[in-house]
């Protein structure tokens, strides 16, 4: 049977004050990977204190089934590896067990460091993981 329910989206506008350039001097990088979020992993006061997850936020893909989460390096389950940049804010929805399609920045970008949102989750250890990214001040 066909599911022909009523689904209701809140749309975020773009956002990305951190992504600067294209590393080869183009126009804004596309997203240049895409997974699903995992919103249990995410803490409601460290990284979407506005009911959304802000654009910037360094992703981590946890091994078993490759869902999205929070980048963290003390991880253990995949996440402590940064796949890349949440490339748009996602509204984080009432019912955490959601899952909701995400774009990444993961190569050929200049980002600024002192422009990311918040809790963005950016250490030494992230940068190392993202070696096609240029990171400025």
């Amino acid at each position: 049977m066909t599911d022909i329910s009523v689904e209701t989206r809140e749309l975020l506008p773009a956002d990305r004050p951190w992504l600067l350039f294209e590393a080869v001097g183009h126009q804004q990088p596309a997203p240049t990977d895409f997974g699903v979020l995992n919103f249990a992993l995410f803490t409601a006061g460290t990284h979407y204190p506005g009911g959304f997850i802000p654009s910037g936020v360094l992703l981590g893909r946890v091994t078993t089934g490759g869902l999205l989460g929070p980048y963290d390096d003390a991880a253990t389950d995949g996440r402590q590896t940064t796949v890349g940049f949440l490339y748009n804010a996602v509204a984080v929805p009432a019912v955490l067990t959601r899952r909701v399609a995400a774009a990444l920045v993961d190569c050929f970008a200049v980002v600024s460091e002192s422009r990311l949102p918040t809790g963005n989750g950016l250490d030494a250890a992230g940068r190392a993981d993202l070696p096609l990214v240029r990171f400025r001040a």
